[in-house]
């Protein structure tokens, strides 16, 4: 088990003008900020990072989604930090999702739910260095 675990404010959380208020519940949930930036994926980003899902039917539309707008790309450390992320935004679902979630406040639909949250600490890793250097990581 590692302490990091990767997340990206995605582009609904942005143009709702919701980051200010998704990097404060992140914060106060205990979780330190180890590299960040916001930037804007272009179409092969999207379909490398979400390479996963090539063969199911929203992928597409995922990409498209994801490149319409910039993200804030995240590493955060806390002990338990993967687990303890995923409680903290919710399921993928907004209205599954438990009340004072990530999702549950910020959320739209399954398909716009403001966050990502890597889903282990394998997936962790290999997320936060496609977006992050060691050099950006403090």
């Amino acid at each position: 088990m590692t302490n990091r675990t990767f997340t990206m404010l995605k582009p609904d959380s942005l143009e709702k003008g919701n980051t200010g208020a998704i990097l404060e519940k992140i914060n106060a949930a205990g979780f330190r900020i180890v590299a960040m930036k916001m930037t804007h994926m272009t179409k092969r980003d999207a379909e490398a990072f979400y390479a996963v899902h090539n063969e199911r039917p929203f992928f597409g539309e995922l990409v498209e989604y994801m490149t319409r707008g910039p993200i804030v790309a995240a590493i955060l450390e806390k002990e338990n930090a993967v687990e303890d992320f995923r409680v903290l935004i919710g399921a993928t679902n907004p209205e599954d999702a438990a009340e004072g979630t990530i999702r549950k406040l910020y959320a739209a639909s399954i398909g716009e739910n403001a966050v990502h949250g890597s889903d282990s600490d394998e997936n962790a890793a290999i997320e936060g260095a496609f977006h992050f250097s060691g050099r950006e990581m403090f």
